[in-house]
């Protein structure tokens, strides 16, 4: 397997190798600005004419040890003998969730499929939603992995292509088939919880309207203080965990993605369902980094040339700030330097959890997908 990166910054234009032009699969991630400005999937299309080329607008876009915005990051696979399928659904709003991620899976063909990665518009969709309707129809042995494009810190637009120009409202699913595959995965976080455990005491799907019988945005401002006049953008730094009362080692993290004055309600990238336990969290740099660096050791192959996608979440790049850079290097240390790293800052990461191997909507972790030929 060929591994050919390919990148695109204002001031030089696009950087790649024209071994990229043999390539069958392109996977690019890329800034809301730089899709305002460049013709992504034109350009890509021009420079590898048999590829399927699948991506998404970022938080943030991953290069190796980099991490930049206002850019694209893209890579090129040219495989031995392995093969991809694509299929794609639209989304309109969240309540459609479920349903196109059943059809994504069932529009992939069974036989011979090792994996699946998917990309989907941050803002339309439930993401538990989707994962459920991929996990209902697809094998229990194909890995799903994937995230839910970003807008930055802005919550106003996200886009997905799938052989087409980026656009709102599309679902893409990217099947992985080949005997030579060999396919890993890691996610962690390293966030740490505060406070009071409580009940969710009324919830709708994605949407929290109360805490303890309290209403849940009056509840959640009190804990932000002066943070909670940069909602929802500052609900990145505060995440919370929920899980089935008694079974904490279920337990998944949840960003907000909206929140509703009149309702005083939050909207999360995924589910909150009602009767579970909940509990706020904060992170600290070097924890965050540690969990970033313990997903890539979970997911990494050994003494082969392999690619490793990085789905991060736009929370952690606002917490680290201007370090970070560090929880890419970090991945990429525990991958090894024969694996080419690539990725994006997301709303909302896809992976297996890490106890109970199940596939979840996962917010606020570092996820990581390793794909390499034997």
């Amino acid at each position: 397997m060929n591994i050919i990166p390919i990148t695109w910054k204002e001031e030089t234009g696009w950087h790649w190798d024209p071994i990229a032009k043999e390539a069958s699969l392109v996977l690019y991630f890329a800034a809301p600005s730089a899709l305002a400005w460049v013709p992504v999937y034109e350009d890509l299309r021009r420079m590898c004419p048999a590829a399927r080329i699948v991506g998404c607008s970022t938080g943030g876009e991953i290069t190796g040890n980099e991490v930049t915005d206002e850019s694209i990051s893209a890579i090129a696979l040219c495989f031995e003998s392995s093969s991809v399928h694509l299929a794609m659904e639209p989304i309109l709003d969240p309540s459609g969730s479920e349903a196109a991620g059943a059809a994504l899976g069932s529009s992939l063909p069974v036989q011979g499929l090792r994996s699946v990665f998917i990309l989907a518009d941050g803002l339309r969709t439930n993401g538990t939603a989707l994962v459920a309707g991929l996990r209902a129809v697809l094998p229990e042995h194909v890995l799903v992995t994937g995230g839910l494009a970003g807008d930055g810190p802005d919550f106003r637009q996200t886009f997905v292509g799938a052989d087409c120009a980026p656009a709102e409202g599309l679902i893409a699913a990217i099947g992985f088939y080949g005997e030579r595959l060999e396919i890993g995965w890691g996610s962690y976080g390293g966030w740490k919880r505060f406070g009071p455990e409580r009940t969710i005491t009324r919830s709708s799907t994605n949407v929290l309207f109360e805490l303890d019988a309290e209403p849940a945005l009056r509840l959640y401002k009190r804990y932000l203080g002066e943070e909670a006049a940069h909602l929802p953008g500052s609900a990145l730094l505060f995440p919370l965990t929920v899980w089935p009362r008694g079974e904490e080692t279920s337990a998944v993290v949840r960003t907000i993605i909206a929140i509703d004055e009149k309702a005083q309600s939050l909207t999360f990238a995924g589910d909150v369902p009602q009767g579970y336990s909940a509990q706020l969290m904060r992170g600290h740099f070097d924890e965050l980094v540690e969990g970033a660096s313990r997903a890539g050791i979970q997911a990494a192959q050994q003494d082969k040339p392999c690619l490793g996608l990085l789905v991060s979440c736009i929370g952690r790049k606002l917490l680290l700030g201007q370090r970070v850079s560090d929880e890419a290097e970090a991945v990429a240390t525990a991958l090894g330097p024969q694996t080419v790293t690539a990725g994006f800052y997301s709303y909302g990461e896809i992976a297996p959890h890490e106890y109970t191997g199940r596939c979840e909507l996962h917010n606020q972790t570092m996820t990581v997908t390793t794909i390499s030929e034997s």
